[in-house]
């Protein structure tokens, strides 16, 4: 189903044209409500109790498996992704020799903590060149070998929306015998995901993007056969029986159950919890598939629109990006030059990354399409 746009739910100002949600989304008003009524909340802690304290992030477990198609144990809650894939690399076992698959140009989240990895235990990165051709999921199978430990791979590449076909690198994976972590921050939200589909042994996300949720808040899912590893800190609340204020200084070896152990510290925090649950609540009602197919709509009126003209997008992208690989000529200040114009959108490598919402109209549609005609030579 086509949804209607949502722009009255946000409070984006009629001649800002935001294109960019693949850099930060707005905030839907209830979003922001429910943070401003968090933080009144703090502000007296006479009335916070302690199973408050794991009320709240249960609750989320629970939106973010109904997002994923997990249970709420196989949930944590983490600050940042490159929490998340720290936590994948010091738990999935990598000996001296093998190697770890990421693409090319990889967000350095997903890269900088293989590398460090890697060179702990004598390994190796492998870096899967761009194919000329868009088609991700090829190359990637082709680099497939004996030798790889972990592919670590995003759902939609960040720079301009190419697509990798997890389901099917996936099971190449375990045929190989090889882990799979998977950073879903550009994709979450705005494509359909299904843990049970793809079988990830991680998969992190963070929820200022898609998710349209708080920034310093993020979710990593840890597979049934993971959730007996390492944690990257312990803290009181990782613990059995942390509920009893009181008897905290009894002190547990037994972790809580499931995933999580691998939260953050302090995950209870009242004012971004309730932002992420307000946030995740609305995209559950409105649907993954509806909001992919709705945005697909908008970025194929872009293509059409600008294929005339000769500009060329990439084959094989995820449907809620946009992109063009600018030419060599183009002015560097090109998105300066939109954004002086309240049109927002992003240059990432060597691409123009525009990346549309709900609460993105046909006029906004318009304006960036003759506003771009106007701007490259």
């Amino acid at each position: 189903m086509i949804l209607p746009c949502q722009r009255a739910l946000f409070d984006i100002p009629d001649h800002v044209c935001y294109l960019n949600c693949a850099y930060l989304s707005p905030l839907m008003k209830a979003v922001v409500e429910a943070g401003q009524q968090g933080v009144l909340r703090r502000a007296a802690p006479w009335r916070i109790t302690a199973p408050d304290f794991f009320n709240e992030s249960d609750s989320l477990r629970n939106l973010v498996a109904r997002l994923i198609g997990s249970t709420a144990d196989d949930v944590a809650i983490i600050p940042a992704v490159s929490y998340g894939i720290a936590t994948a690399a010091r738990n999935l076992p990598i000996a001296r020799g093998q190697s770890i698959l990421v693409s090319e140009e990889q967000f350095p989240s997903n890269f900088y903590p293989w590398r460090e990895r890697a060179r702990e235990v004598g390994a190796e990165v492998r870096i899967v060149p761009r194919p000329g051709n868009g088609d991700w999921t090829s190359s990637v199978l082709d680099a497939l070998d004996e030798r790889t430990a972990v592919v670590a791979l995003p759902q939609c590449h960040w720079t301009d929306g190419g697509f990798f076909d997890l389901e099917l690198i996936g099971k190449h994976c375990r045929e190989r015998g090889a882990c799979l972590v998977v950073d879903a921050s550009q994709s979450l939200g705005a494509l359909p995901f299904d843990v049970q589909k793809v079988q990830p042994d991680f998969l992190a996300a963070v929820a200022y993007k898609w998710l349209l949720g708080p920034y310093s808040l993020g979710f990593l899912y840890v597979s049934k056969p993971r959730q007996e590893g390492s944690p990257i800190e312990h803290s009181w609340h990782h613990r059995r029986n942390a509920e009893n204020f009181a008897r905290l200084v009894d002190y547990q070896d037994e972790f809580a159950a499931g995933a999580r152990r691998f939260d953050v510290g302090e995950r209870a925090n009242f004012g971004l919890l309730p932002m992420a649950a307000a946030a995740l609540r609305r995209i559950l009602d409105w649907g993954v598939q509806d909001i992919a197919e709705t945005i697909r709509l908008k970025t194929e009126h872009l293509t059409d629109e600008l294929g005339e003209q000769g500009f060329e997008s990439p084959h094989r992208r995820a449907g809620h990006f946009f992109s063009l690989r600018l030419p060599e000529n183009v002015s560097p200040d090109l998105q300066q030059r939109l954004a002086d114009q309240d049109i927002y959108v992003s240059v990432r490598g060597s691409s123009l990354r525009v990346t549309p919402h709900l609460y993105t109209t046909d006029r906004d549609l318009d304006r960036f399409v003759t506003a771009l005609r106007k701007a490259l030579p």
